[in-house]
């Protein structure tokens, strides 16, 4: 796995890190352990697949529900960074 080159230089942890070790998690089939690591996971699977499906095939409302599930990821990855950065 690459290593977080931001926890090296400044000692504390990006807001990417447990991104990694999370998709292989959820590749082995780990969905509980893949949350807990990097719990935006399955919302930037929402967000990729509708991304993706959209492509295809054009959805009624497909730009808010992009917008929506944009602004959960950053919460939950704003949410999760600060919580580590403070609570660790």
């Amino acid at each position: 796995m690459l290593p977080c080159l931001n926890k090296k230089l400044f000692g504390f942890e990006c807001m990417g890190c447990g991104l990694q070790r999370s998709v292989i998690l959820l590749l082995k089939g780990q969905l509980v352990d893949a949350f807990f690591m990097y719990p935006a996971i399955y919302t930037l699977i929402a967000l990729f697949g509708f991304l993706i499906i959209n492509s295809f095939k054009k959805i009624k409302y497909s730009n808010k529900i992009i917008v929506i599930l944009a602004l959960a990821n950053v919460f939950i990855i704003i949410s999760n960074f600060l919580i580590k950065l403070y609570l660790k």
